[in-house]
Formats: C-alpha cells, sequence, structure tokens
C-alpha cells in the first residue's frame, strides 16, 4: 500500500535538505519533483533479508538524532504548553501565540543551563 503524501503543500522548492523517518522511505523520486535541489535525508532500509548493514544504520542513527532535536521541541510545544489545537481567532493571533510558544519552549528546554542546575 503507498502512502499518499501532500508533498506539494510541505515542499516550496527551495530547501537544501529534506529529513524524514522510514515511513517516507522510498519518496526520492517525488522529494526530487518538488525540491529539486534538495537532498534526500530519509531513513533507509539496514536490514536485508536478515542481513544488516551497519553502515547504512549507522546513517540512519545519525539521522534519526537530528531528527530527534526537531521533534523534541515540537513535543515540548505540544505537551508543555498545550499547543495541541488551534483556534480560530484570526492569523495574527494565531502567529503571535506560536512564536510566544516558541519561545517559551526554547527557555523551558535550556531551564537547567540558564539556571545553573547541574545536578539535573
Amino acid at each position: 500500500m503507498e502512502r499518499v503524501v501532500p508533498w506539494g503543500e510541505l515542499l516550496h522548492g527551495d530547501e537544501t535538505r529534506v529529513w524524514g523517518d522510514q515511513a517516507y522511505r522510498g519518496q526520492g523520486e517525488t522529494i526530487r519533483k518538488h525540491a529539486p535541489k534538495a537532498t534526500d535525508f530519509t531513513n533507509r532500509r539496514y536490514r536485508l533479508r536478515g542481513v544488516v548493514d551497519e553502515v547504512e544504520r549507522a546513517r540512519n542513527r545519525t539521522k534519526s538524532r537530528v531528527r530527534a532535536k526537531v521533534e523534541h521541541a515540537i513535543g515540548v510545544i505540544k505537551r508543555v504548553f498545550g499547543f495541541v489545537r488551534l483556534r480560530y481567532r484570526g492569523l495574527e493571533k494565531n502567529a503571535n501565540r506560536l512564536f510566544v510558544t516558541c519561545a517559551l519552549a526554547n527557555l523551558f528546554m535550556a531551564r537547567h543551563r540558564l539556571l545553573g542546575d547541574r545536578g539535573a
């Protein structure tokens, strides 16, 4: 079963890199169509017929570490600050709420470094 991804809505065409987990594997041609300058950094298959390719597995791990940094921030925005649903209050109010929430999420994630807590 082929996964339908709205690439036209997700990519604007000027990207230099496109990151994705294994759910986006095999979408390289579609990514090149919508973002011709982008390098495909989606995870690749590292196990084939029971044989594990350790080099590809290490590459996938590196890609996942980069994605995890972005996904962690999104998780903080959703879980700590409750930015799960968007109310229709006007574009400016929604944008302002998002910007303030992103700034607070950055402070929240850096709170131990900012406060000098070394034990936590």
